[in-house]
């Protein structure tokens, strides 16, 4: 080898240790034990607005004392959702600092532009603080960094898998509960008809069931279960909107109780994107999405899809018998 590419050689070796130098993250021990919110109570905090990496965000806030959704009509969220993961947020302390360069962020994933988490935490106060959580080093541990600081720590009081952006994970996902064994009858409006239905014994059936047909009674049954019982996907608000499509309803599910109580189930749009429908409930001031399966038959089905079809009878053998 000759001397300049000795030289060469050397000079890209001593590169690359001093990138490992700078870049690589390490656990300093330094690191003060000193908690991130020395002050903050559980009760300061007013606001969490997470962001995921894939660009999701779901915000959640605090009016007069009930953590709501006011990005969907202050749909409640559940206590016991919130309050745990903002008890983990101000245990969150400076006891295994991890790196100190901004040169490390985006390699552990607490970048302003790269993260697996971003976490607005509004206080009572009217301050806002925002902490990042990113890359795990092993299951049970998280790097995170609050956003004006370019120190990187370690933590084991939170995981970005606590902190997602579907509704579903934040609030009460019963979005109908209606007892099914004090419903005394239920009709089914929908484009091929409308149809009424009976208590049978334990199952359903027609009310018009004719001589010579046989009720399915897991197609009949399915109706009056999804529309007793009817989780939702998406938390829509109380607002109406013309697109909803409930103007003039896909389907239409009335139920009635052995309490004189009636109750409507309005069906409305099918949002492709994502296989749901638009329904509102008579029970509920809010409009939600559901999962098409769990109101598909509400609206496809017909008077056919409820009956059992006869097997169709065999041939009589033309063979003729062997001598």
């Amino acid at each position: 080898m000759k001397r300049h590419q000795q030289i060469l050689l050397g000079v890209l070796v001593l590169q690359v240790i001093l990138s490992v130098v700078v870049f690589w993250p390490r656990q300093v021990s330094s690191g003060s034990g000193e908690p991130i919110f020395p002050d903050l109570t559980v009760d300061d905090v007013v606001g969490l607005t997470v962001t995921d990496n894939t660009g999701g965000r779901i915000l959640m806030r605090k009016v007069d004392g009930a953590w709501l959704l006011p990005e969907a009509g202050d749909y409640p969220v559940k206590e016991d959702s919130i309050k745990p993961v903002i008890e983990k947020l101000i245990t969150l302390d400076k006891a295994t600092l991890v790196a100190r360069s901004e040169a490390n962020h985006n390699q552990l994933e607490v970048a302003e532009d790269k993260f697996q988490r971003r976490l607005d935490v509004e206080t009572a106060d009217g301050k806002t603080v925002t902490i990042f959580l990113g890359t795990a080093p092993r299951y049970t541990a998280t790097h995170f960094r609050v956003s004006d600081q370019p120190e990187t720590y370690l933590t084991t009081a939170a995981s970005s898998w606590e902190f997602y952006t579907r509704p579903t994970s934040w609030v009460d996902t019963s979005y109908i509960a209606v007892d099914q064994a004090t419903v005394t009858g239920a009709v089914l409006e929908n484009a091929q008809g409308i149809f009424t239905f009976v208590k049978s014994g334990e199952d359903w059936t027609l009310a018009d069931l004719q001589e010579g047909e046989t009720i399915s009674a897991g197609a009949t049954n399915a109706i009056v279960r999804n529309a007793s019982t009817l989780s939702l996907s998406v938390p829509l608000g109380k607002a109406e909107d013309p697109a909803y499509g409930l103007d003039a309803p896909n389907a239409v599910v009335t139920l009635e109780t052995e309490d004189g109580a009636t109750h409507v189930l309005l069906v409305g749009a099918k949002n492709a994107d994502d296989n749901t429908y638009v329904v509102k409930a008579s029970d509920s001031p809010y409009y939600v999405r559901v999962s098409d399966y769990l109101v598909s038959a509400m609206v496809e089905n017909g008077r056919e899809s409820f009956l059992t079809v006869p097997p169709t009878p065999e041939p009589e053998s033309t063979a003729t018998p062997a001598p």
